[in-house]
């Protein structure tokens, strides 16, 4: 009965003889680890969970006979060589038996991160808008004042000034339009995200020729509802800030990457979708520095002393029309941009059940 109700756990759940070897598993622990019983079982725990330090916890356990909890900790399974992040628990239950709990952290650390760029987001949304509100009245005034004071100068030469005052002020208003992104109603139609894609490969071999873009597609993926004309846009600023960052840095033999994969049962935020289409621009240039990796899509911050900063952030804002969101993740050599688009956007009503 004990072993039917461990089965059924989604925790993953292991039981360890008095010498850390594995003795038996659930289901959980299979999957989570992607290894079977019959495989593993007999060998040590640190060869099945790549981790040293986990031994001297679990000893620990057994000898005081006290159990024992661990958040955060770093694995990398036997035979999955990417690294996980979990919390575990070891019970001691004889003198020759543990029992290990382990818990995923990786996803719901990442629904976090979503859900704290989500709110950002938005406070800067409300910020930009309160913003505009208040650089672009005295801008007005500014410009209807040289308008008028342009028809009381007889000399040329002195009009000559009210045209640069009302072309600045019509630029920095133009400026603060681009710091609040678009603000169009986004169309429910049909996208095939491979047909943006093409096209954003198509300009961007025309604007930089020395850059290899390669092209590892998922072609099972289904149209996804939205507007082309606003993915494009987004896709193309975030592949255009990578071929940037590679030419900026004068990367050797610079290449870039686009890449369709879907996403089952996917949490975006505080919503959960049946079906997301990742799009994932990778480059081998510099990486993010450390120092913007917290504020990337903010208005107005750019790693580029010419740059405005808001095509990242534009993108942002557009994924969020969308109802998705950007992920980024970078070390020198490698950034991978994800947008991560659902297929079927919810109503205003469902998104509020």
């Amino acid at each position: 009965m004990h072993q039917r109700l461990l089965e059924h756990l989604t925790t993953a759940v292991l039981l360890l003889d008095g010498k850390l070897r594995v003795r038996w598993m659930n289901p959980a622990a299979e999957a989570l680890l992607a290894v079977s019983l019959s495989r593993v079982k007999g060998i040590s725990l640190d060869t099945l969970l790549g981790d040293d330090s986990i031994d001297e916890v679990l000893a620990k356990a057994r000898d005081a006979f006290h159990p024992y909890t661990q958040r955060e900790a770093r694995i990398t399974p036997l035979i999955n060589s990417e690294p996980l992040t979990v919390d575990y628990t070891v019970t001691p239950l004889s003198d020759d038996e543990l029992l290990l709990e382990v818990e995923p952290r990786d996803r719901l650390m990442q629904i976090s991160r979503e859900e704290a760029l989500t709110t950002r987001q938005e406070t800067i949304k409300v910020l930009a808008r309160g913003l505009a509100h208040e650089v672009k009245n005295p801008l007005g005034g500014i410009r209807g004042a040289a308008q008028l004071l342009e028809r009381d100068l007889a000399d040329p030469a002195l009009r000559e000034y009210t045209h640069i005052i009302v072309e600045e002020v019509d630029r920095l208003r133009d400026l603060v339009d681009s710091m609040l992104g678009p603000n169009y109603i986004v169309k429910h139609e049909p996208v095939n995200i491979h047909k943006v894609l093409e096209r954003v490969r198509a300009l961007l071999i025309a604007e930089h020729p020395n850059v290899s873009i390669s092209r590892d597609y998922d072609p099972s993926l289904p149209d996804l509802s939205g507007d082309e004309a606003q993915m494009i846009q987004a896709v193309l600023n975030v592949a255009r800030n990578a071929v940037q960052a590679m030419n900026d840095a004068q990367t050797p033999e610079p290449t870039l990457i686009l890449r369709t994969r879907s996403r089952r049962q996917f949490t975006l935020g505080a919503e959960r979708h049946r079906l997301v289409s990742e799009v994932a621009v990778i480059d081998n240039g510099p990486g993010v520095p450390d120092t913007l990796q917290e504020t990337l899509f903010y208005p107005m911050v750019s790693g580029r002393s010419e740059g405005s900063g808001l095509g990242l952030s534009i993108a942002q804002s557009i994924l969020h029309q969308h109802q998705g969101l950007i992920e980024c993740d970078s070390r020198p050599g490698h950034t991978e941009f994800r947008l991560l688009i659902p297929m079927v956007l919810l109503s205003p009503e469902k998104r509020h059940d």
